[in-house]
Order: C-alpha cells, then structure tokens, then sequence
C-alpha cells in the first residue's frame, strides 16, 4: 500500500521557498533546480508543483508539463556542459531507491567512459552548483 504524500517532505519545501536551491527553471507546474549532491557535472532535478509521491499516485495531467521541462532541460545540459549524452532517472518507493517522496525526474549529463557517482550524501559547494545553474540557465536561454 502507497503510504500518503507528505507536504513536509524536502522538495515541497524547496518549492515553497522555505529551502534555497539553485534553480534553472521554473513556469506554472514546474520547477528544475540542482541536485545538491550530484552523481554527476549539471545534475538538475525537475519537480512537478502539483502534490504526489511518485510516479505512482500522480495526476496523469502532471506528466504533459513535468515531461516537456525534463526534455528542455535535457537539451539545456547537454548543451552546457558538452555532455555526449544525458541520463533520465525516476525513482518509485523505496525498494527502487527512492529517497525524497515527491515525484522528481533527474536529468544527469554524461560523458563517455564517465561512471555517475554514487549517491553519497556528499553535498557539493554552493558555489559549483551556482555556476553550474548559471550554465544551465544560459543554454536554456533565460
């Protein structure tokens, strides 16, 4: 059984501005910003602002706005960081390794012969999230 969305969650909170974050993006529906502990150089997040843990118990009309920011954003950091290629990860309950529970797409610029770090709760200086969202922001040319 899916347990209930809880708004005190981390990127509820970012959205609501209670927590900063380096963000590329944003209209209506949906916000991307920085991974503070990325696996990877422009690692961005793309939060959908419409309540849902995951994947599992969104509102099918989420997904139309959530997934043309994922695909902007993609071509954003491809483009910033002269990625050969970009990894989309979306995880569903904790035995998929999910952590943060509201719905989120990661968007991981990769690079041949490049592994992604691990997930380490190693967070990354806000400075090099800084210029990396200033990258980001410029190839989506905002």
């Amino acid at each position: 059984m899916t347990q209930a969305y809880d708004p005190g969650n981390i990127f509820a909170k970012i959205l609501r501005g209670e927590i900063p974050s380096h963000r590329v993006y944003e209209d209506d529906a949906v916000v991307a910003f920085m991974d503070v502990m990325p696996q990877g150089i422009g690692h961005t997040l793309v939060v959908p602002k419409a309540p849902s843990r995951n994947i599992l118990d969104a509102d099918p009309a989420t997904f139309g706005p959530l997934f043309a920011v994922v695909q902007k954003v993609a071509v954003a950091v491809k483009k910033a960081f002269n990625a050969d290629g970009v990894t989309l990860l979306q995880f569903n309950e904790p035995a998929s390794g999910q952590t943060v529970y509201h719905l989120h797409v990661h968007v991981v610029p990769r690079f041949e012969g490049v592994p992604l770090k691990p997930h380490s709760g190693q967070m990354e200086k806000p400075e090099v999230l800084a210029e990396n969202a200033g990258k980001i922001r410029a190839a989506l040319g905002s």
